[in-house]
């Protein structure tokens, strides 16, 4: 019974949070455009602050073993190839492959992944999951671009995507972290206060705006392909990642930040790049609104499972 209750504490907080939000749309009236600059202000300013913080407290060299990244690269390949091979063999439209395949890998790692490490084993834990993040979201948005151009007819640019990954406002922040720290002088008392205080608030707001994106669209003409990328992420997906991780003796909050990774529902960037790419954007949008709200279920089960089996 411990662990059941432990599972709902690690979920049951992201979904308050995200509860908050949706009230908070309907109550105020917020607009897309007012829930679209939110979201800017989420990815532009407290993401990046957040990674700068964790980056200048933290012995990277000390949190993130060089073995243990390589893995998280390799499952999410893995992940990628499962999932390219399935859609293609089993849809022949080509926008509804892009999205789908996109949806089967990407997950929202930054917004609920990072949190759920957060609520399993504190703060002092997010060093982890942050340092995979820097890592993992820029080479999401490789293979969706690569995915995504390939599926439209597009010629696949690497100068233009290495320079797009570049000014990813996470790996801004990473940089400007490791700069800071790379100073002969601490930086300003007065400057690290502010950083903190920001840094501290990501969470909750990031998953009030996430909560306030929520809407509903027609979704009974593609159900099928709708409930085969769904089941892929939160279930197929994890069970690769994590099956892996676990014959090979990852436990803790290294097993727990792969399960970040893969078993929370498709990043919501994902329905913005799907769109601005021509491929089916509101398959991508039905994707991140269902596997968000069934995440609350599987997450928790995920949860439940590992602590029952004395993994996490």
């Amino acid at each position: 019974m411990g662990n059941f209750w432990i599972a709902a504490g690690a979920v049951l907080p992201l979904m308050i949070y995200m509860g908050v939000g949706l009230l908070a749309k309907k109550r105020y009236g917020f607009t897309p455009q007012i829930i679209s600059y939110f979201n800017k202000l989420v990815f532009g300013v407290f993401l990046p602050t957040n990674m700068f913080y964790s980056v200048y407290f933290t012995d990277v060299s000390k949190v993130v073993k060089p073995s243990f990244v390589g893995f998280a690269v390799a499952a999410l390949l893995l992940e990628y190839i499962v999932g390219f091979v399935l859609v293609t063999t089993l849809v022949k439209d080509n926008k509804k492959r892009g999205a789908m395949i996109q949806a089967f890998y990407r997950s929202n790692f930054i917004l609920l992944g990072v949190p759920l490490v957060e609520n399993l084993y504190g703060a002092e834990a997010m060093a982890l999951p942050l340092m995979l993040c820097a890592i993992i979201v820029p080479i999401y948005n490789v293979l969706a671009v690569f995915t995504l151009e390939t599926f439209r007819g597009g010629t696949f640019n690497p100068v233009k995507i290495l320079w797009g990954v570049l000014r990813n406002p996470m790996i801004l922040g990473a940089i400007g972290g490791l700069l800071f720290k790379l100073l002969p002088f601490p930086a300003p008392e007065s400057l690290l206060k502010c950083i903190k205080a920001i840094a501290g608030s990501t969470t909750p707001f990031a998953l009030i705006v996430l909560g306030a994106s929520f809407t509903l669209q027609g979704a009974i003409s593609e159900m099928r392909e709708l409930v085969f990328t769904v089941l892929g992420r939160l279930v197929l997906a994890p069970a690769i990642v994590l099956g892996a991780a676990v014959t090979l003796g990852l436990r803790n909050v290294e097993l727990a930040s792969l399960m970040a990774m893969s078993a929370t529902p498709c990043a919501v960037a994902s329905f913005a790049m799907a769109q601005q790419m021509d491929s089916d954007g509101e398959l991508a949008g039905n994707c991140v609104i269902f596997s968000s709200a069934a995440s609350c279920l599987t997450m928790f089960l995920w949860v439940l499972a590992f602590k029952n089996l004395g993994l996490l």
